[in-house]
């Protein structure tokens, strides 16, 4: 894997983020710097704030508070230049649905200013590398949930990045697809790039990540290297503890044993 690039500036920096929706605090002053040559976990119990704050890190969602920078640019100061260095696979993507995959992936390409010789070649290359070449006439709105990752990741990847943002990437992935994503993430970060990758499965950010942050009720509470944030134990340990959730917490439930005998 290649070095992380403590001495660089940082692939992105968020500083003092903060969003509210009425009266819920979302993301509370988050202040975060992810090493450029990472792989950094986002991770969180369900309403922490991770996909609030990835929204505005990435530019799709302005912040009350705090900025966000991309490779020192402001992501809101400097939008064109800091979202050409960043590749995004958001949480529920909607995409145009009446487009065959191929179709998707020049069309966004010429909205990048690609030239059509580089997005033709780059698409087939995609295509080819995530198998979904078989399906590149396929419409979009006959993709299968783990299709819809894949060509998300395609879109991400396809104006080459230096900067991935992907939220939940392998939710409702098949594990063949699965192995394919994890394949290409860690070919990005060893050829320089950095990730950052939210998700719920510990093992899965134990497994690919060198770095972690965990967010709970809108704050981050840890942050550093997998190995300092988990101590002794797995990172799933650690996190129950960290966020003062219980493991096991079935004692009620009486009910629910078995009647025989």
């Amino acid at each position: 894997m290649a070095q992380t690039g403590e001495s660089e500036p940082p692939a992105m920096r968020l500083s003092a983020l903060r969003k509210a929706f009425g009266s819920t605090v979302a993301v509370d002053r988050v202040s975060l710097d992810v090493p450029a040559g990472s792989f950094f976990g986002l991770v969180g119990p369900n309403g922490a704030g991770k996909t609030t704050l990835l929204s505005m890190a990435v530019g799709l969602l302005r912040p009350d508070g705090g900025s966000a920078h991309i490779f020192e640019s402001d992501v809101w100061h400097d939008p064109v230049r800091a979202k050409s260095l960043v590749g995004v696979l958001p949480d529920g993507l909607s995409f145009p649905e009446r487009l065959t995959g191929r179709e998707l992936l020049t069309y966004l390409g010429r909205l990048r200013g690609l030239d059509p010789a580089t997005v033709t070649e780059r698409a087939a290359e995609l295509l080819g590398v995530l198998e979904l070449t078989e399906a590149e006439r396929t419409l979009v709105i006959d993709y299968s949930a783990g299709m819809r990752k894949k060509i998300g990741l395609a879109m991400a990847l396809l104006h080459a990045p230096r900067l991935l943002v992907l939220d939940e990437p392998f939710e409702a992935v098949d594990p063949v697809s699965a192995a394919t994503i994890r394949t290409i993430l860690r070919r990005f970060v060893e050829s320089g790039g950095a990730v950052v990758l939210s998700s719920h499965v510990m093992a899965l950010v134990e497994q690919l990540c060198d770095h972690v942050a965990v967010l709970s009720d809108g704050r981050l509470v840890a942050a550093g290297r997998v190995a300092e944030v988990r101590g002794g134990t797995s990172l799933e340990e650690a996190f129950v503890h960290i966020v003062g959730g219980r493991a096991g917490g079935a004692e009620g439930l009486s009910w629910l044993a078995s009647s025989s005998g």
